[in-house]
């Protein structure tokens, strides 16, 4: 009922009434070859409230950027074919058949986007006041001092500090929180009627997420903007959406108003993308996959029981880190040199079959301790202990046998990947390199036993890592470092870059290889839920040093420290935790 609903979903449904935009029957083709036609997006019909902030939800592929290009405007003509039946109206015009001309004068002013990746999306050789001034100059016709004084009001308004300093930063020097404040400052510099928000906060920490979540939901309500939020997380999608979308293979499967898709869900498809998040109050052995799901009738639950974590005093201890300390220097001035500690005095133990979690904000030190660890940076100082041996001052030769037996897989399973080798070479080459097996035949055998291990098909030995998804790649990268025959695997954001369905996928692979091989993990990563679904022990750190240490479960109970409370507090809890009230009812 309407009066069961909190004060800012009434809003929503009377702005509902009289829509921002309307998106009717959008279908999008690209062609792939002459006789060759891959439908992106097939027949979608929503609309964008006033004043509201739409999510669009799914997996990767599933045709939500593809979308919002489509209402942009920037789809490649070249090969990108819309449908003759699509509309999507806006002020009264359909944009799918407004002159290019009057398309461009729309882009920035009255439509703003902002993208994923900051440092790709601004240009590194202008200050950021520069490409700010820029957008004022073209839909604004603002120029020198005006449009200065409007830049810096905007980047004030999105929290940078100090910007009349700042506006003449190059985006090199800031943070990646800092970089996507800059972005948003551009988009709402004209102050558009619609900003679109592609997957603004994948790849920052959970601190810096939740900033720039509460720092669009304040710009929304202000300038009294509809955004269109993309992204794959529903956890994030339901503490700012009013209404949700969840798309799949290019179709609708579910859409309507936050309280209903997250309260009631209908689709097998959204009941599953919500099971698959790890969650924080429970543990089960494996986490439900989207295939767990589809193809169940009713409100569809998955049975699992939960998994035991946690250390005891009796467990091996298979590595011993001691004060490690790794430092930087850069040039200062003509003769001078300016030192970094990037970390500090850790000390810690791994210990067998077990898995430590690294966690922090961005420039907390954990990647630089696993890429110490593993020598790819020589430490400034400290001890690092494994089979009696000080790994961090073996001679390059003397450390080889232990590098084979410590092995990393990183954040990027696209850059990670060497496109010129086959999966078999890839595969091979280490085993190469450290003498295992006897013969080509044998390192084949053994490399076709490990794709299955990490669930691939046989034929993926003859193919290239351009030929498989994000989620595949990184069970090559993982089965990579299996030939090998590891005893520690240092997993550096190595799920982060996952939609929902394949992070699980991933984590239960994780899990089962160590159950299997008795395999003991650093896992470093930015995502508490996920080092809490994982994790024996929590190792968090600041500023390059260790704030505390404890069993996964006790530090998420009971955080002593202030700075790991402050992390915990911004997990995004999902929409039950932020709207205590009734589902409105179905659409």
């Amino acid at each position: 009922m309407a009066h069961d609903l909190p004060e800012r979903d009434l809003a929503a449904a009377a702005a509902a009434s009289d829509p921002l935009v309307q998106v009717r029957h959008l279908g999008v083709g690209f062609r792939l070859d002459r006789d060759t036609v891959f439908e992106a997006v097939k027949d979608v019909s929503f609309d964008i409230p006033r004043n509201a902030t739409v999510a669009l939800v799914g997996e990767s592929g599933s045709g939500k950027s593809v979308t919002s290009l489509a209402i942009l405007g920037l789809l490649p003509p070249e090969n990108a074919r819309i449908d003759p039946r699509s509309e999507i109206v806006y002020a009264g015009r359909d944009l799918t058949r407004l002159p290019r001309k009057a398309l461009a004068q729309l882009r920035g002013a009255d439509i703003s986007m902002i993208f994923q990746e900051p440092m790709t999306s601004l240009n590194p050789v202008f200050t950021v006041g520069f490409q700010i001034e820029e957008v004022l100059k073209l839909h604004r016709d603002m120029t020198g001092r005006a449009a200065r004084k409007r830049a810096i009001e905007v980047l004030a308004e999105v929290g940078i500090p100090e910007p009349e300093r700042r506006i003449d930063y190059f985006p090199s020097q800031m943070s990646g929180g800092q970089q996507q404040r800059v972005m948003i400052a551009m988009a709402i510099a004209c102050e558009p009627k619609l900003l679109i928000a592609d997957e603004p906060t994948t790849a920052l920490d959970v601190t810096i997420q939740k900033q720039i979540l509460d720092l669009i939901a304040a710009l929304q309500k202000k300038h009294a903007m509809s955004v269109l939020f993309i992204t794959h997380d529903l956890a994030v999608v339901g503490e700012i959406a009013d209404h949700v979308i969840v798309m799949r293979n290019g179709e609708i499967r579910e859409a309507g108003s936050a309280a209903a898709v997250f309260g009631a869900p209908r689709d097998a498809y959204t009941r599953a993308l919500l099971q698959c998040r790890p969650s924080l109050d429970c543990r089960p052995e494996r986490l439900p996959v989207i295939d767990d799901f589809l193809g169940r009738e009713g409100p569809a639950s998955v049975d699992i029981p939960e998994r035991a974590r946690g250390v005891a005093p009796d467990d091996a201890i298979v590595l011993s880190v001691r004060n490690l300390s790794k430092s930087f220097h850069s040039r200062q001035g003509l003769f001078g040199r300016r030192e970094f500690q990037a970390v500090r005095n850790v000390s810690f133990d791994l210990r067998r079959g077990k898995t430590l979690g690294l966690v922090g904000e961005s420039g907390s030190g954990k990647t630089t301790v696993g890429m110490t660890l593993m020598r790819l940076h020589e430490a400034t100082s400290g001890q690092a202990l494994f089979d009696g041996h000080d790994i961090l001052a073996l001679s390059p030769k003397a450390f080889l046998p232990y590098k084979r037996r410590i092995q990393i897989v990183f954040q990027n399973p696209y850059a990670s990947l060497n496109p010129r080798f086959i999966v078999g070479q890839i595969l091979t080459e280490p085993m190469d390199i450290h003498g295992i097996g006897a013969s080509a035949q044998e390192r084949a055998d053994m490399a076709f036993e490990l794709l299955a291990k990490v669930g691939l098909p046989e034929a993926s030995f003859y193919k290239y890592p351009h030929e498989f998804s994000g989620g595949q790649r990184q069970r090559i990268a993982i089965a990579r470092c299996l030939t090998l025959k590891p005893d520690i695997l240092i997993c550096d954001e190595s799920v982060s870059a996952l939609d929902v369905s394949v992070q699980a996928q991933v984590l239960n692979l994780l899990q089962d290889l160590q159950a299997e091989f008795d395999l003991s993990y650093i896992f470093i990563s930015h995502d508490l839920a996920v080092v809490k679904y994982i994790a024996d022990e929590v190792m968090v750190m600041s500023e390059g040093e260790i704030v505390e240490i404890a069993s996964s479960d006790e530090i998420y109970r009971a955080p002593r420290e202030a700075y790991t409370q402050r992390l915990l507090a911004s997990i995004p809890r999902g929409w039950q935790a932020t709207r205590r009230t009734k589902p409105a009812p179905d659409e």
